[in-house]
């Protein structure tokens, strides 16, 4: 192994161990007791972090109209969540757990939207705690779910986040890769229930309107879903009160076989105006530290000093 290839295993592994302790004292913790202490935490300490500038600029892109001091006061909000969930989601097994903590104002729908014998796909958007959402389908599905996400560079962490999942009922993962790609076609074909939060940057995706702005978004999902005349499912989760949720399942499309490009960027356009209303909705609950935006934007922002 090379000298640094090794150096990169170290400092990987001393983030594991770091990770592994962090997670370990959390789990010691009452549920809400951790979570209100991350939310504290980050409530805090995010606005000293360098993401703090990404989360007020995208606020500035998004609601050009609000107050400097508006935008300070959100981004303080959109801390105390990212806290919130990175602490929960080191107990989402016994968050699922406890039926008390999900409402679903109507139980019957998550039934009915498997109830179908087209091929599913089901989009969200980084809302509140969205582990919730594809945790709370999987549950409820009649087999397995394949759930898309972002791997992590560290592997070993990664693959403890896995491993988490798994605890609390999703099996099944595809990574935003080509190989991922390729798992998310077959899964379509064979009507495998597909899920994929669809709000981050792919600057290799298709331009959408997003808050006024022209984003990439990713499109493979919504073309192979598209490819098979899957049912698109659209919903969401809301935090009521510290880690207690109510999920909001589902507004459908039901997309046609076939189609060009224009009918997979009308669906795009869909999905972005829903995760647009979603996010101007409960914009604290808003996960604003992604970089959504076209990196011009951001240049712009920065030279005027913002």
């Amino acid at each position: 192994m090379p000298k640094a290839t090794r150096l990169q295993d170290l400092i990987w592994r001393a983030e594991t161990v770091g990770y592994d302790l962090i997670s370990g004292i959390m789990r010691l913790a009452p549920i809400d007791a951790a979570s209100d202490f991350g939310g504290s935490l980050l409530r805090l300490v995010g606005p000293r972090l360098p993401t703090h500038r990404t989360v007020l600029r995208n606020l500035r892109l998004a609601f050009p109209a609000w107050s400097d001091a508006e935008r300070e006061a959100m981004a303080r909000r959109v801390w105390e969540n990212a806290g919130r969930v990175f602490a929960e989601f080191l107990m989402m097994d016994r968050i699922i757990g406890d039926p008390s903590r999900i409402e679903v104002p109507d139980p019957g729908t998550i039934e009915r939207m498997f109830e179908t014998d087209k091929p599913i796909l089901l989009v969200s958007g980084h809302f509140a705690n969205f582990e919730i959402i594809g945790a709370a389908l999987c549950a409820h599905a009649p087999s397995p779910c394949l759930i898309a996400y972002r791997g992590l560079n560290n592997p070993y962490i990664d693959a403890r986040m896995k491993e988490m999942r798994r605890r609390y009922g999703i099996e099944l993962f595809a990574p935003k890769t080509a190989e991922g790609g390729r798992q998310m076609l077959s899964a379509l074909k064979n009507r495998v229930p597909l899920g994929i939060l669809m709000d981050q940057k792919y600057n290799e995706g298709l331009l959408a309107p997003f808050f006024g702005h022209d984003v990439h978004t990713q499109h493979a999902p919504v073309r192979f879903a598209q490819r098979y005349g899957a049912v698109m499912h659209m919903g969401w989760v809301e935090r009521t009160k510290g880690a207690r949720f109510r999920l909001y399942p589902y507004e459908t499309i039901v997309l046609e076989p076939g189609g060009g490009h224009e009918a997979v960027a009308d669906s795009l356009a869909k999905v972005n105006a829903f995760i647009e209303d979603r996010a101007r909705a409960r914009p604290w609950e808003y996960w604003w530290v992604h970089r959504r935006f076209p990196d011009a934007l951001y240049a712009e922002l920065a030279a005027q000093g913002y």
